[in-house]
């Protein structure tokens, strides 16, 4: 894992694909503004947790 730190404005790069920007930071709370392109799934971690949850007691 990668760990940076970024003001807004700066952002980030992967795979020259995917772009992640920092709009707004402040009082604990971030605003992050992801661009990549549209066969690229981007899910809320959270989401991803209770879909974990949920498929784990289907079982």
């Amino acid at each position: 894992m990668l760990v940076l730190g970024r003001k807004p404005g700066e952002y980030i790069v992967i795979n020259e694909q995917i772009m992640v920007k920092v709009l707004k930071s402040e009082d604990g709370h971030l605003r992050l503004a992801i661009d990549a392109p549209h066969d690229i799934q981007i899910i809320r971690g959270e989401l991803l947790d209770q879909n974990k949850e949920k498929a784990a007691l289907s079982r």
